[in-house]
């Protein structure tokens, strides 16, 4: 890995400068959007930039240390050098370089040594306590998992391909993967490649989602003919394997507050080849009443802190803070009261997040368990980052009474 060209340097810090200081900018889209703009650059240079690029948004605090001082608008060249002297890359001294003063930076390195566990694991004060105080001596553990690279997991479309053939098909297409044990539909790739270029994404074969995930929709227990509800549906990654498990019989009513990533999941459907999904836009408490007592299965991907997918997210850390982990549980708490209402009884819900925190999880259902004794709790299940793929929490819930 060398930065070796200037338009490169300029490009990541842009795209960094948007990131940390423009409002509601997110790192995915921000890169997205840059490599977009640069259709010169070939794919190593596109490797170097998101590599740099989310390494330095990784690991922002640790080097506000080596640097001396907290990132601002005026000293991002000096956060890239930090990084580029901290991972030892090979670098010109580009004109955007000159005067940023290396020697304190390096002194700083050579002890080898940080003040905190926060500069550690390079994450704001208030995680680190939160962390230690929610999952014990554990959480270093975990945020040394969060700090890598995320691996890129496809999940073969059952309607249309199995894991084999989709392996054989990516391969035809310079694609190198292979199956993933005790993840029925998981293809992993062997290194990043940009998969939606293929002939095989452009067919519906498969979607981007993460082996983690993946267990959700098989935990949610559906079967062919039942009446479904995917309640905070998105863009749809779950809504979508639910209908492959489904084999597209039944009906999936897909419920989401905005309009725009419900757009995107009829999209996603169309290519997919999944025809038994409805999507309905949550305007008001109606569209949930409607739907009272007369579901099968319900699936609460509840929204949440998303600590459990900081490997794919870096920047989420420093966009959310204590405050915003107290608003979402009482969300997430109310979240479960209005929509369980939609079951059956007989029926079975799952509540899940990408969070790590008991607090988002089994505490979670525990109090609603407490407060509505018409549900039984069945069984839950908890991968942890440590494991390989995201932090994720599930919990099978049925209506009895």
């Amino acid at each position: 890995m060398e930065l070796i060209h200037r338009n490169l340097a300029i490009g990541i810090h842009d795209a960094l400068q948007e990131t940390f200081f423009e409002k509601n900018k997110y790192a995915d889209k921000v890169i997205e959007r840059l490599l977009k703009a640069h259709k010169k650059w070939g794919s190593q240079d596109r490797a170097v930039v998101s590599e740099i690029f989310y390494n330095i948004i990784r690991w922002k605090k640790r080097l506000e240390y080596y640097m001396g001082e907290g990132v601002k608008p005026d000293n991002i060249y000096k956060l890239i050098i930090a990084y580029l002297l901290w991972s030892k890359t090979n670098y010109k001294k580009f004109e955007e370089f000159d005067g940023i003063k290396i020697a304190d930076i390096l002194t700083k390195l050579k002890k080898n040594t940080v003040p905190t566990k926060a500069i550690e694991h390079s994450i704001p004060e208030w995680l680190a306590e939160t962390l230690e105080k929610e999952l014990g001596p554990g959480w270093e553990k975990e945020m040394h998992a969060l700090n890598e690279q995320a691996p890129t997991v496809l999940r073969a479309n059952s309607l249309k391909t199995t894991p084999k053939e989709l392996i054989s098909d990516l391969s035809d297409e310079g694609v190198v993967a292979y199956t993933v044990r005790n993840y029925p539909d998981a293809v992993q790739l062997e290194e990043k490649k940009n998969v939606f270029l293929t002939t095989a994404f452009k067919e519906g074969l498969f979607e981007v989602q993460d082996a983690s995930s993946q267990k959700i929709g098989y935990f949610l227990d559906v079967k062919e003919g039942q009446r479904v509800v995917d309640a905070c549906a998105g863009a749809g990654g779950k809504t979508l394997h639910l209908a492959a498990l489904m084999g597209n019989k039944g009906q999936i009513v897909a419920l989401d507050i905005f309009e725009w990533k419900l757009a995107e999941l009829k999209r996603r459907a169309k290519r997919a080849g999944a025809h038994n999904i409805e999507t309905r836009m949550i305007t008001d408490n109606k569209v949930i009443k409607r739907l009272h007592d007369k579901v099968d299965r319900l699936l609460i991907d509840a929204p949440c802190s998303g600590l459990g997918v900081l490997k794919r997210n870096p920047d989420s850390k420093w966009k959310i803070d204590q405050d915003f982990i107290d608003r979402i549980k009482k969300e997430q708490q109310q979240i479960l009261q209005d929509y369980s209402k939609m079951l059956k009884v007989g029926g079975k819900m799952v509540y899940a997040t990408c969070s790590i925190l008991p607090s988002e999880n089994n505490l979670q259902v525990e109090e609603f368990l407490k407060n509505n004794t018409g549900f039984k709790f069945i069984k839950e299940d908890k991968v942890m980052p440590s494991q390989g793929y995201d932090g994720f929490y599930m919990a099978l819930i049925e209506r009895v009474s």
